[in-house]
Formats: structure tokens, sequence, C-alpha cells
């Protein structure tokens, strides 16, 4: 039986004050091009109710009582990872037989939804202890500071990976289309090693590296992109430099370099991704790639270089003038890893 479409709520009223006129209910159906049962039904429930509004709808009773809701509920709160099975294996020592889509609506309900676990940095106590600190010593810099730091990381960018599109708007049976695939090669089809820089003022230099980087080449690279980068950007007198604590940064050489140069080194919390804007504007990056779909090492390289250097200045003001609000949230979330 095909499920009609429900009435307005004006057409309910309408067919009631018909009524109230003194039309019989034939008249009313066809006035309105309703069937004479549904406008009987409607001035029934009007005559018991005086209402046209829906009333509240029975339905089955729920398998799960309040208590198994609750049962549930604050195991799943204090074990996120327990699986539906363990759940029902619960219910049912409690007396409860019931589907795993049973449990899984239960929770729905609850606000509670299945999802993929977010792979986060591993944080250590002395990692959140770091963390806490830097964001409380940091929380009250005014902006200005901010806008005068260069920050800078290095990124892996894959030629055929998990940086390219995957969702295409297509018609049944079209699947193979060309235009509705991605390819794909063996181990990823290889990718590129890159360097950059930012500041609130908009992109520095993006360089391919092409052997393994260590404290030596990482001197290297700083010496011939960094002072470049910051003069394009027009960086003030004093600014601070930014980069995380790997090893060939940490390195004794490339502190010594860094000493020499006089260059001011922002102290860095280990683990912090989050922390480092540059992370969202890789991401920028790998998605403006991907949408060029490059063939070969070579192109990709050549659109990396393209796309970064188009990447406009308010992405990259943006990333910055919002920074307090990431050490907020670090605060926030008592030292752990946050959306950002």
């Amino acid at each position: 039986m095909v499920k009609t479409k429900e009435l307005s709520e004006d057409t309910r009223n309408r067919i009631v004050d018909l009524h109230q006129a003194g039309k019989t209910e034939s008249a009313i159906g066809k006035q309105l091009g309703v069937k004479k049962s549904t406008v009987g039904a409607i001035i029934r429930k009007w005559k018991t109710y005086k209402t046209t509004t829906n009333l509240p709808r029975s339905g089955a009773p729920r398998k799960i009582s309040a208590h198994g809701v609750r049962m549930i509920t604050r195991t799943v709160r204090k074990n996120p990872r327990i699986t539906r099975g363990d759940l029902a294996n619960d219910l049912q020592k409690a007396g409860t037989n019931v589907t795993k889509a049973t449990i899984s609506n239960t929770l729905r309900r609850q606000g509670l939804r299945s999802c993929s676990a977010r792979r986060v940095p591993l944080l250590k106590p002395v990692h959140i202890q770091a963390r806490l600190k830097f964001a409380r010593e940091h929380l009250d810099v005014p902006e200005e500071y901010w806008e005068n730091v260069t920050w800078s990381d290095e990124t892996k960018v894959e030629l055929f990976g998990k940086n390219t599109t995957r969702r295409v708007w297509r018609k049944v049976n079209a699947e193979l289309h060309p235009k509705n695939t991605i390819p794909t090669v063996k181990h990823g089809g290889g990718n590129i090693m890159l360097w950059g820089c930012f500041s609130s003022k908009g992109p520095g230099r993006l360089i391919r590296v092409h052997e393994r980087m260590n404290g030596a080449m990482y001197c290297e690279i700083l010496g011939a992109n960094l002072l470049p980068s910051a003069r394009a950007m027009k960086m003030k007198r004093g600014w601070v430099f930014q980069h995380d604590n790997d090893p060939k940064h940490t390195a004794r050489a490339t502190k010594e370099w860094l000493h020499k140069k006089h260059f001011k080194v922002l102290e860095w919390p280990s683990q912090s991704h989050d922390l480092n804007p540059i992370e969202n504007l890789w991401r920028e990056l790998k998605v403006r790639v991907a949408r060029r779909q490059p063939q070969n090492i070579t192109a990709l390289e050549e659109i990396c270089m393209e796309e970064w250097a188009n990447i406009p200045a308010t992405v990259c003001a943006n990333l910055v003038k919002t920074y307090r609000k990431r050490l907020t949230s670090v605060i926030a979330n008592k030292g752990y890893t946050t959306k950002y």
C-alpha cells in the first residue's frame, strides 16, 4: 500500500472551518481535493481532541529499558572502543536480547555514533605538561607577535595516495568511466619531500628536498631560503623563527648555526602539530595539488610549486590571526590534541 502525503496543518484547519460552515464531508473533499475518508477522520479528531495537529504516536515499545539505556551509555562513555557485540552480551546477561542495529539506534538517540578513531601523536605526560606550559605562557601574547613569526616545516606529498580526491558525482553503472575513477599504481607511485615556510604576510619559499635530510643539509636549506623568504615576506625587525623538535632541527650543528646567525627561535613543545598553522597550509596545498591530478613526479613537483605560490595571503593571515584559539583549545583540552 502506497503511503499518501500528509495534509498540511492549513488544509486540516480549512476542513474544520468548512465543516463548521455546514458543508458535508463529500463536498469538502471535492472542494479541497481530499478523500472523503480523510476528511471524516480529521473532523472526528477535531471533535474529540479540539485540535488538528498530529498527536503523539505510540509505536512498538522499545526493547531496551531506561535502565538498559543508561547502562550501555555509561559503558560507552567509559570505554568508547567497546563493540556492539560486547554491549549486546552485557544486555543479554541482564535479561534483554537485542540486535546490534537496536544498540546503534539507541546510542544514536543519546547523541553517540560510531566513527573512525582519529590518529594523533602519542602524548606522554611530559608532552602534555609542556604543551600546557607553552599555551599558558603565550595566551596573552599580542596578535602582533604571531604576525612576526616565520613558521616552517617539512612534508611529504604523494603522487597517488590518500591525498587524492575520493568522492565523485556519477550515475548508476558509470563507476568505471575514466572521469569517475582514480588511477593508482603499486606502492603509491612515489612521493616528494618539501620544505617550506610562511608568515601572516603570505607563503615563503618552497623547495624540494632530494636526499635524506640531516642537520647539515637542514642548515644549508635555511641558509639558502630562510632569509630570502623573510625579506620577500617583509618581516619586521626582530622576527621569530619557528620549527618543531625534529632531531635535525635540534641537532647541535643546527643550534650552533642558528645562534651564529642571531636568529630568534620560538621554544617549541614536542608532539604539537596542532599548534603549528603550517600543517593547515600543507593540507591546503595537498588539496589543490590533488585537484590537478599530476601523473608523474616531475608534474607533481611543478604543480606543488605553482599551487604554493597561488595560495592567497589572506589564507595565511587568517591562520595566524586565530592563533590564540589554538592556545585556548589546548588549555581547555587539558594539554591533549585539539581539533587544529
